[in-house]
């Protein structure tokens, strides 16, 4: 590419990238399209077998200037579990008895009840996950990536939010083939999990 040609792609660029605009206290809901759940589990100590969730909803209640009350709630479709190149059955046995039961419990929730900022892009996020009819609490790292100010793609503010965390599937019921003491035959029980989502803000064209 010619240096003029580059140099103009660069300016024009520019005012398009994220930043930390201020915006007002408002409700951010969910953009499936710009989010992903995926979840590991080591197996046999060998490898951590990874998968995920296509079908999210949530909203994000939000004051940048009092971060410690802010509120979040997730819903997470089971029935939409996505396995990397299952083998066959493998998929219905997931979604079965054993595990995920989803003709029982269809949905995966989770609601903050406590929020800790950690950092100047950083909080702990404590809330209520219920998985498999059984409510615990989980606690995940969430980092702040940016946000994008109204008017600069669409006519809400822009948010995006990155998450890790982990917890016992047998706290949630969920134990079946986790391996005797002292082995590593089977699915080990804990369950790391990374969240990556954009949130759109309120319309102000209105």
């Amino acid at each position: 590419m010619r240096l003029p040609i580059l140099l103009t792609c660069l300016v024009l660029a520019t005012p398009l990238a994220a930043q930390d605009g201020p915006f007002p206290p408002q409700t951010f809901t969910l953009d499936p399209s710009h989010a992903s759940l995926t979840f590991s589990v080591s197996h046999l100590g060998l490898s951590n077998f990874t998968a995920g969730f296509d079908t999210l909803e949530g909203t994000l209640n939000i004051d940048p200037q009092a971060l410690e009350i802010a509120s979040l709630s997730v819903k997470v479709n089971v029935a939409s579990l996505d396995l990397p190149t299952p083998p066959l059955g493998f998929r219905e046995e997931l979604l079965g008895p054993n595990f995920f039961d989803a003709d029982q419990f269809p949905q995966i929730t989770y609601h903050s009840t406590a929020i800790t900022p950690t950092g100047d892009r950083t909080a702990d996020v404590t809330g209520d996950l219920t998985l498999h009819g059984v409510t615990q609490p989980v606690t995940m790292q969430v980092t702040f990536n940016g946000n994008s100010e109204a008017g600069m793609f669409e006519p809400r503010v822009r948010a995006g939010f990155s998450a890790v965390g982990e917890f016992s599937r047998t706290a949630f019921g969920m134990g079946y083939g986790v391996p005797p003491e002292g082995t590593t035959i089977g699915v080990f029980d804990t369950v790391t999990f990374r969240i990556e989502t954009e949130w759109t803000g309120e319309d102000t064209s209105q």
